[in-house]
């Protein structure tokens, strides 16, 4: 009589065993199959953007704080021995400052539209793959390169805005008034040139022809970064503005 020999599944004992595949992903950013889970991605990105974000607006409460002290904040005169008031009045140049913001708040809306278009090209990117299925013309409008000759326009003008802010004699030492100006939009634009980086890093990855739901995460989070640079930015305008 022979006998049948039965082979049983191991489990996990002392470190042997191997366990089969468990569905849904180990939170390691990969599905089941072992494919990128580009969702948990993209949810691990936007919360690093937040961590990100708040030593950025942190800095900007501390400037704010700074700014409105020294304001009323009178010093020891050597001369006279006497505490006087050496704050100036900025001679803004609004102008510029005006065209300077609608550009920044232009690009803002034209960052949003490229964002929701790859957020619609990567939802269709499974319909795509499936042969004999068309979903139209692939080309989309080049909101993405609209958004980056934007931000460099912007760079531009805040450069002219300083030039002419120090053609009528107001430097970054005239003053602790003009220092702060200098301070407070210098480094505005010190974190709008890396939203720059990033957003030539996404039109990078859109010519080497990268996943769609890959380059959507760039995107998405250069989108929500650029937002935030642009209220930063309406912040500091008001800030000046009203507190001169």
């Amino acid at each position: 009589m022979s006998s049948i020999a039965l082979k049983y599944p191991k489990t996990r004992q002392g470190g042997a065993g191997t366990l089969p595949p468990i569905p849904g992903g180990g939170g390691d950013g990969r599905g089941g199959n072992g494919s990128p889970d580009y969702g948990e991605r993209l949810r691990r990105a936007r919360l690093g953007l937040a961590v990100g974000l708040t030593p950025i607006a942190m800095l900007f409460v501390s400037f704010t704080s700074a700014y409105i002290v020294r304001q009323g904040l009178p010093t020891l005169d050597d001369r006279t021995n006497t505490y006087v008031r050496d704050w100036m009045s900025v001679s803004l140049p609004v102008t510029m400052l005006l065209v300077n913001s609608l550009i920044l708040l232009v690009s803002s809306i034209t960052m949003e539209l490229a964002r929701r278009q790859i957020t619609q090209q990567a939802a269709l990117a499974p319909v795509k793959s499936i042969p004999g299925v068309s979903v139209g013309n692939d080309r989309g409008f080049p909101w993405l390169g609209i958004t980056v000759v934007l931000g460099f326009a912007f760079l531009t003008g805040q450069w002219l805005a300083w030039r002419e802010l120090g053609d009528r004699g107001f430097f970054l030492a005239t003053s602790p008034s003009s220092s702060f100006f200098y301070l407070l939009t210098g480094s505005h634009a010190v974190h709008l040139a890396g939203g720059m980086i990033a957003l030539m890093v996404s039109a990078i990855t859109s010519l080497l022809h990268r996943p769609v739901e890959g380059r959507r995460i760039v995107v998405d989070v250069t989108a929500w970064y650029w937002h935030f640079m642009a209220f930063l930015w309406i912040y500091i305008f008001a800030l000046l503005w009203f507190a001169r």
